[in-house]
């Protein structure tokens, strides 16, 4: 039965559409980054180069090592100087994403239900951003911090979904147990594939992906009232 619940960020908690997140993303960190001398074809490239490096992590370096070792390879050495100047950018302009997010009352009613029935609330979010970053974006969505027992962030995190490993080691730094365990999340891939470690899964359909049109009624799915039915029928 039901103990501990991972939840998705993106898309799940923040309810979002990832494409228009990803360019306004991007159009605010190219402007910050402009009178750095960064070519924006050239930064984007390269920040996504850093976040395969770190999808592709295999557990030896944080995902934040895995990140600066691609990009200031790719973008030169001036670009470590400039670290600040991306921390800076996650403390301020990025909060001006926030303008694509749809925050949905009914997700802090859910998570502060969950915590008067006892259960431990983790978010498992993709750990591609930074600590600061995270940290907003549970803002976005009308939560604190504090409503969980610990995020991932590339600086804590050594693998990426949908690298199961990434559960596993999650579930090691918590106590957490596979059985006793249940992954909610937007994405097919990244999150169902959690039930191949012995955890229950929720699939959220509202802003839901699914790159490779799987069929969802393999997973139980629904949106945020037919999650905390379930949460309901499986606790311990």
């Amino acid at each position: 039965m039901i103990k501990h619940i991972f939840y998705d960020l993106d898309g799940t908690l923040l309810p979002m559409d990832m494409d228009e997140f990803m360019k306004e993303y991007f159009g605010r960190i190219c402007k910050k980054l402009a009178p750095h001398g960064y070519d924006p074809d050239k930064l984007i490239k390269n920040i996504w180069a850093g976040t395969k490096a770190m999808v592709m992590n295999d557990g030896t370096q944080t995902n934040e090592e895995a990140f600066w070792k691609v990009f200031i390879a790719n973008m030169g050495p001036s670009a470590e100087k400039d670290k600040d100047v991306f921390e800076d950018f996650y403390r301020v302009e990025f909060n001006e994403v926030r303008s694509v997010v749809h925050p949905d009352e009914r997700i802090p009613a859910l998570i502060k239900t969950c915590k008067e029935m006892g259960l431990i609330q983790t978010l498992a979010t993709n750990p591609l951003f930074p600590e600061i970053a995270t940290r907003n974006r549970i803002k976005w969505a009308g939560l604190d911090v504090d409503d969980f027992t610990t995020f991932t962030s590339y600086e804590n995190c050594h693998y990426c979904k949908p690298n199961t490993d990434y559960y596993v080691e999650l579930m090691n730094n918590i106590g957490a147990r596979p059985e006793e365990t249940l992954m909610v999340g937007n994405d097919v891939d990244e999150d169902m594939i959690a039930e191949k470690l012995g955890m229950k899964v929720f699939l959220i359909t509202e802003y839901m992906l699914n790159k490779h049109d799987l069929d969802i009624d393999l997973f139980p799915h629904g949106d945020w009232d037919d999650l905390l039915e379930y949460i309901k029928k499986n606790i311990a």
